[in-house]
């Protein structure tokens, strides 16, 4: 049986984790995550991170496994996620990796762009334009220059902003003119996984997630990380709104809401990015036995370890 990595992807809030806990009991194997925000310790409640309960049902990886004081790239992911499945494909004929970070799914999948490096002074002067003139400012600039990476990016992480206009003062070109011109070759076979759900299902969903999540101190976890605000990882949903919240800049109603409505939007770029790919095998979140017969088309049955024509 040849070694094969299943990917689960998909936008936030979609059972994700419930389906990646399924099949890796169902193929007595471990999981990989590609959610960015869930390596980082500190922010648990705003990630929707695993229960313990979950985390004891399926071994997961890279849940939990950096500080957000750590510098860490999608590079650096690319290689130690691949040391990883080498490790773990001694032990299993199956692993499944499974998040929402489109950029780092693809990093497994097709390898990391070797992007143009830009100079401290371009980097430094986008910077300053983030520091002086906000986040909108660098939203509005890429949607100008990059508008196909404009409908996929996480626009409200400035770092990611920042990183694609480098690319442009640096080049002249876009930073999508520079993606997956050569896939790199894997040793291992990839299937690919997608759900998806009907738009006002998806967003009732993530309208009650945030509910949970307040519900669950998420307000106390972001008050206790306001020192490091200025750190990447922080820069995101559920995290901006309510430092927009300390500072007195809106009420908790209205920062509860933009996080629902902020949380909306990704969800849309996710698929919009998703959806890019050819290769995706798309399946209700509550179709678990017709990705099971599907995956067993292709794998074959794991009680016998027949691969199927």
């Amino acid at each position: 049986m040849a070694k094969t990595l299943i990917v689960i992807a998909g936008p936030t809030a979609i059972g994700k984790t419930k389906l990646a806990i399924q099949l890796a009991q169902y193929y007595k194997t471990e999981i990989i995550s590609a959610d960015s925000r869930q390596f980082y310790r500190e922010m648990a409640i705003g990630t929707s991170k695993p229960s313990i309960e979950e985390l004891n049902a399926a071994k997961h990886h890279f849940i939990d496994s950096l500080s957000i004081t750590h510098n860490y790239s999608v590079g650096d992911y690319e290689r130690e996620a691949l040391s990883l499945t080498d490790e773990l494909f001694t032990e299993h004929d199956v692993i499944v990796i499974v998040g929402g970070s489109g950029l780092f799914i693809n990093a497994i999948i097709n390898g990391f762009d070797d992007l143009p490096s830009s100079s401290k002074d371009v980097r430094d002067k986008l910077n300053n334009l983030f520091d002086t003139q906000g986040i909108t400012c660098l939203q509005e600039k890429l949607k100008e220059l990059d508008p196909a990476f404009y409908k996929e990016v996480d626009i409200n992480n400035p770092h990611r902003l920042i990183r694609a206009l480098e690319v442009y003062e640096t080049t002249g070109k876009p930073f999508s003119g520079f993606r997956n011109k050569i896939k790199k070759k894997r040793t291992f076979d990839i299937v690919q996984i997608g759900l998806n759900t009907d738009r006002g299902k998806l967003y009732e969903n993530i309208n009650h997630r945030v509910d949970l999540m307040i519900n669950a101190g998420l307000l106390n976890e972001v008050d206790g990380l306001k020192s490091f605000r200025h750190l990447n990882p922080l820069n995101t949903v559920g995290y901006s709104e309510l430092f927009d919240y300390f500072d007195g800049n809106t009420t908790l109603e209205e920062a509860i809401e933009k996080i629902k409505q902020n949380t909306r939007r990704f969800a849309k770029r996710q698929l919009t990015w998703f959806n890019k790919s050819g290769d995706i095998k798309w399946f209700q979140p509550n179709e678990l036995e017709s990705i099971i017969v599907y995956l067993d088309s292709l794998l074959g049955d794991p009680e016998h370890g027949v691969r199927k024509s």
